[in-house]
């Protein structure tokens, strides 16, 4: 079978760890086509973002549309928005497109960088409602009302533990009208966790490109992560398959 073809819209991350550059990696790595649309340019690394210039949402439709209107997509991946009129035109172009789209709200960073302002924000539900899955991290799912506004949202998605406190790490996949599925680990103690939000929502793209069902894709992207954080410099002596990009929470 010819590779899946994975569209990223997302932000460039400088130091390679996170972003655009997270996504391309993940993408490889797993046997995918990867194609881009980038949304903003970050000075950042795995201590936190600098600066950031985000680019016009004409360029960012030109660059969805070049790749929809060639290559084609399987799967779409969002990342960093950067501007609600960005947001507004990512929903348009992706409204009708049939393929499965995951959602990765970034609006706080792990270093608790803020990457979207109150009106990117409020420029969210849109998107959701038409992504397969969303997965916010711990501050993302309180700044969009906790499981409560989610569930008032109607719409799927991945509450991920990582950020929370404790040894034990919970992600908690969320189905309209469904018990929630509770997945569980051991905390993974590793300093490379820039970048780990990205690589797993880029993860779950590419097992949904594959066709693969939502609750075995987010499952098969989590086991990526967590072999990627065991395998990353300074865990157990190896070196990891991401490397410093194995990891945003």
């Amino acid at each position: 079978m010819p590779p899946p073809r994975i569209l990223s819209i997302a932000g460039s991350d400088s130091s390679g760890g996170a972003g655009i550059q997270a996504d391309i990696k993940t993408i490889t790595m797993l046997g995918g086509y990867a194609m881009t649309a980038i949304t903003a340019i970050t000075a950042q690394n795995t201590l936190g973002v600098t600066a950031v210039e985000v680019l016009s949402p004409d360029l960012v439709g030109a660059q969805i549309d070049a790749c929809l209107s060639d290559i084609g997509v399987d799967a779409v991946k969002i990342g960093m928005l950067g501007s609600p009129a960005i947001a507004a035109v990512v929903a348009d172009r992706l409204e009708k497109l049939g393929a499965p789209v995951v959602f990765d709200p970034v609006m706080i960073a792990t270093s608790g960088a803020a990457l979207a302002d109150t009106e990117t924000i409020a420029g969210f539900e849109r998107l959701m409602r038409l992504a397969t899955v969303t997965t916010p991290n711990v501050a993302e799912l309180a700044a969009l009302g906790g499981h409560e506004g989610m569930a008032a949202h109607g719409v799927a998605y991945l509450a991920k533990g990582g950020d929370a406190e404790g040894e034990r790490v919970e992600d908690m996949l969320c189905l309209p009208g469904q018990p929630p599925h509770v997945m569980a680990g051991t905390r993974i103690h590793t300093r490379h966790t820039h970048g780990t939000g990205c690589t797993l929502s880029s993860a779950i793209a590419i097992y949904l490109g594959k066709g693969l069902p939502l609750a075995e894709a987010v499952d098969r992207a989590r086991l990526f992560v967590r072999s990627a954080l065991r395998a990353a410099p300074g865990f157990g002596g190896g070196s990891g398959p991401l490397g410093h990009a194995a990891a945003r929470g």
